[in-house]
């Protein structure tokens, strides 16, 4: 099988570059590992309701420690989405002596863009720049002002709500109209302002269409936050509901799905990458198909993966890794519930639907002064402000039938605040191959070695602290707060591992995303991250993967590749 370009993984960023090397007039070959899942026509769970499922939506607890230890630890994990997560039992992974991480995973066509979070923001200079600007890791080749084109081709296809406040920190994008903060984040809000005015609290910023687009097939959201179940109204951003089918319609995709790769081909003579091989999972066998580029989609750790595995004489540590950095340099937010309050004099008010984003508090340390105190990075709020339900009568005592009214109604307000922080990047941090054990496939396991430092620390005790000052401002009762991280991973912000940077002797890839060793590959998602910023990277991986593909199709017509 020939093909112009082969895309490894369907997900976020893998439906993206199916859809910008297509539309550009290659004929694409999408390589997925896991099964295929149509649009509207298999989201098995999506309109059930939960005495429709034996376990009433909680799911089987037996059969989740058995088989879904890491995966149940999502909070999108339940009965009704169990079907787009891994089973842990037949995906193993390796972790050092001294590491906890918890990698959530989905392996189906269009991959976590099934059951992404949806947060979508931009990256700015403070962003691009701190590794110069503090001597952590490797400076960014790009900035800013190279991206910008991007964000706003990305944000206008996908459809992106939000609140544009005029934050340095925080570009504003081209939003559809935002959701609304409820009375409570709306208070918060100003009481925030008023007495520290650097500081905004705004709506999330979210892949969901608050205005159909007809014309793709897509509907408004309907504030059901049932989204990681899939969506046939197409109101959320998935690879299904808005890449795929625009590429689709091109007649030059190729989709295969159930089928690992091992894999990639190397020549020497060209230096080039000359095709990609994979094992189909349900017969054993295996295949390869040649392209004149390959763009490696497959989620961070297991692009790095893709590569780490793919040794020849002529690349004996891994593909592209002359620099030795593959695998290195691996980062995930530091995340922990920072602060949790009760709001009262609120009692009269509730809301209506389940909108499917919160609030947050954009960033506002270490930018023009370094006020940081033992970090030098970020850190950022989401959360929001929710009111108890009839679950509350768990924890409360009662009985009778004065007990029960009282749980028809809504409970106490309550104030959530979640700090995420910069992850420094460390070359301790890091993916490597554990030969001694082999998957189901008969490949090596992927070992992961990480842990958090002191830079992580000192932010999430500062966000404890900073979050309880402003929740009391706001007439909050603080119960409870952290400052420690839960374990990597669980920010499912996974990234690095195949950074990009100016220097091919430190890094692995070039400011368009392509290999530095190797001219036609590409890698473009979150293994390709030189920092972590400490909002949501998603939005920054689809515009990297727009702008890879706009380069790589000029190269190839020039002859370059």
């Amino acid at each position: 099988m020939d093909f112009d370009a082969i895309v490894v993984g369907s997900g976020i960023t893998g439906g993206w570059a199916a859809k910008e090397l297509t539309e550009a007039g290659l004929k694409v070959l999408m390589i997925e590992r896991g099964r295929e899942i149509r649009h509207q026509q298999d989201y098995a769970t999506e309109t059930k309701a939960p005495w429709e499922l034996p376990f009433r939506g909680q799911g089987d607890a037996a059969l989740y420690r058995r088989e879904y230890p890491v995966q149940m630890l999502n909070r999108h994990f339940t009965e009704f989405t169990q079907g787009h997560f891994v089973n842990d039992a037949q995906n193993p992974y390796s972790t050092g002596a001294d590491t906890d991480f918890t990698w959530f995973r989905s392996y189906q066509l269009g991959g976590r863009s099934l059951t992404w979070g949806r947060q979508s923001y931009r990256w700015s200079d403070y962003d691009f720049e701190a590794n110069q600007r503090d001597g952590h890791g490797t400076d960014w080749p790009i900035r800013y002002a190279d991206l910008a084109p991007w964000y706003d081709k990305v944000e206008d296809f996908i459809g992106v709500s939000g609140q544009a406040e005029g934050l340095a920190q925080l570009p504003d994008g081209r939003f559809q109209p935002g959701m609304a903060l409820n009375v409570v984040e709306r208070h918060t809000r100003e009481a925030i302002r008023a007495k520290w005015p650097e500081r905004c609290l705004t709506i999330g910023r979210t892949a969901n269409l608050t205005q159909a687009k007809p014309d793709e097939g897509r509907g408004a959201c309907q504030n059901r936050s049932i989204c990681a179940r899939g969506c046939s109204y197409g109101a959320y951003f998935s690879t299904q509901s808005s890449t795929l089918p625009a590429a689709m319609k091109t007649g030059r995709l190729t989709v295969i799905t159930d089928a690992v790769v091992e894999a990639l081909d190397y020549d020497p003579a060209t230096r080039r990458v000359s095709g990609v091989r994979w094992i189909e999972t349900k017969t054993r066998q295996r295949q390869v198909a040649r392209s004149r580029i390959v763009f490696l989609n497959a989620g961070a750790f297991n692009s790095v993966h893709i590569l780490l595995n793919s040794v020849s004489a002529a690349m004996p540590n891994g593909l592209a890794n002359s620099s030795g950095v593959l695998g290195t340099h691996i980062m995930d937010h530091a995340n922990t519930l920072s602060a949790m309050a009760l709001m009262p004099g609120f009692e009269g008010h509730t809301t209506f639907g389940n909108r499917p984003t919160g609030a947050i508090i954009a960033r506002y340390r270490n930018l023009e002064t370094m006020d940081g105190v033992g970090h030098t990075r970020g850190f950022s709020f989401q959360g929001g402000a929710l009111q108890s339900t009839w679950t509350a009568g768990k924890r409360e005592a009662g009985i009778g039938a004065d007990y029960k009214d009282k749980l028809r109604h809504p409970g106490m307000w309550k104030m959530v605040l979640v700090g995420f922080a910069d992850c420094v990047p460390r070359a301790t941090n890091r993916l490597t191959l554990d030969r001694r054990r082999t998957d189901a496939n008969g490949l090596p396991l992927l070992k992961i070695d990480f842990a958090f430092g002191a830079e992580e620390h000192a932010a999430l005790a500062q966000a404890k602290a900073d979050a309880a000052e402003m929740l009391t401002a706001a007439g909050g009762t603080v119960i409870m707060g952290f400052d420690r991280p839960g374990a990597g991973g669980t920010a499912i912000h996974e990234m690095g591992g195949a950074r990009m940077g100016h220097d091919p002797a430190s890094s692995v890839l070039n400011r368009w995303s392509q290999a530095h060793d190797v001219a036609n590959l590409f890698v473009t998602d979150g293994a390709q991250m030189s920092s972590s910023a400490c909002q949501n990277p998603s939005l920054t991986y689809m515009a990297l993967t727009a702008r890879a593909c706009a380069a790589a199709v000029s190269m190839l017509r020039e002859g370059r590749i």
